[in-house]
């Protein structure tokens, strides 16, 4: 008798560690996740070129989900040179671009965009078209210029996935 009910509690255990597991899978599973780093002038990744004052980010990440969920956020995102440094400037609004392949690589997506806080703050959450595959994944932080004809409204990078040493 005791090992029957052994048994069932045994079963009822491994039943509910089963059912936890099969609910976790309902959860997009990370396919990249970095930190966001400023940019510098004269870079050029994906064919997006680099805004022309160097940027700074207190602290950035970003993360890309096998279901297309872009997360991005920056904090301190600012200008590290010139007149205006330790502001925005003039940029209120940015959004993200997926570039596959590396500096060298494409641009496959991009999200719409979101207010960049005078404090240098923005954080987006969308989903985007994922390739069928993507080899040296690059996130951007573009600004976005809400001004200009449809079409041309995302501009240079201010920041990118990556690190600094």
């Amino acid at each position: 008798m005791l090992r029957r009910l052994l048994a069932a509690v045994a079963a009822l255990g491994l039943l509910g560690l089963n059912v936890a597991q099969a609910e976790g899978r309902n959860e997009a599973e990370p396919l990249f996740e970095s930190d966001v780093v400023g940019s510098i002038p004269g870079a050029a990744i994906g064919g997006v070129l680099s805004g022309g004052v160097q940027w700074v980010v207190r602290r950035g990440k970003a993360s890309l989900a096998d279901n297309g969920m872009l997360r991005l956020e920056v904090k301190g995102l600012l200008l590290a040179a010139g007149s205006l440094a330790g502001t925005t400037g003039p940029v209120t609004m940015v959004a993200a671009s997926l570039v596959c392949g590396g500096s060298g690589g494409t641009l496959m997506a991009s999200t719409s965009a979101v207010p960049l806080s005078p404090g240098g703050n923005a954080e987006i959450r969308q989903t985007i078209t994922l390739p069928p595959s993507c080899l040296g994944p690059v996130v951007l932080v573009r600004v976005f210029n809400s001004m200009a004809p449809v079409g041309s409204q995302l501009g240079p990078f201010i920041a990118a996935t990556g690190f600094l040493h």
